[in-house]
């Protein structure tokens, strides 16, 4: 691997993988030869019937990256009102930091929505086939085909913060799923996108782990 890597461990590079915002440096490029190191990473990552039905768009052109851009920013505008929105979510929690981490996070959010188009590389990880278009899919059906790009576009997503580089997984783009099937020339048809990944180097390297509830709060053991 010839890109400079960050001394983290481990645990150190899965605890700080954050979607990255406010930190994103829109004005220094990325390398293709990076985002290539990561894709030889990324396709490592376990498929389903290890099809490896996976296809990776990425957007440098500006005019393209502006128009996704204003695609994703149309989506945020009503997303944002919604109850499951950011915004919204634990609001009536009762968990002070829960409350604080939301606010901050949706605050990032409105930054990105804002600048989406602004970032040197947008990723758009697609996935043979339609679920969309079968009689009949079931959670099964569903579950398989997302667990077979979601596993190699998070893989991605930890060796570009192993290189200082800094993504988010978005997916409010999808509303206008073909219009950016158009423009970038991916087979509506037979190829669904499934994220909107903003990619640029970070503005410092040193993340944290963020605030969760206890691990407690969500395990169950033998039975729910």
């Amino acid at each position: 691997m010839s890109e400079s890597q960050l001394e983290l461990s481990n645990d150190e590079l899965l605890s700080t993988t954050r979607a990255v915002r406010k930190r994103l440096d829109f004005e220094r490029p990325v390398p293709m030869t990076a985002i290539k190191e990561c894709m030889e990473l990324a396709v490592q990552a376990p498929s389903g019937s290890n099809a490896q039905g996976w296809q990776f768009v990425f957007v440098t052109d500006p005019d393209k990256r502006a128009q996704i851009g204003g695609y994703y920013q149309q989506a945020f505008s009503l997303y944002k009102d919604m109850p499951f929105a950011i915004h919204n979510l634990h609001a009536d929690s009762g968990d002070a930091s829960l409350a604080t981490s939301q606010q901050r996070s949706a605050s990032s959010a409105d930054y990105l929505a804002e600048n989406m188009g602004k970032a040197p590389v947008l990723m758009i990880p697609c996935i043979a086939g339609r679920i969309d278009n079968v009689h009949g899919a079931n959670a099964s059906a569903q579950a398989g085909t997302m667990g077979s790009i979601i596993p190699a576009a998070w893989s991605f997503m930890l060796a570009a913060r192993a290189r200082g580089i800094g993504t988010a997984w978005t997916t409010l783009h999808l509303a206008h799923e073909q219009a950016v099937a158009e423009l970038l020339g991916i087979p509506f048809e037979s190829y669904t996108q499934v994220a909107l990944i903003p990619i640029a180097y970070t503005k410092g390297t040193d993340f944290k782990p963020a605030y969760r509830p206890s691990v407690e709060s969500v395990m169950h053991v033998d039975q729910w």
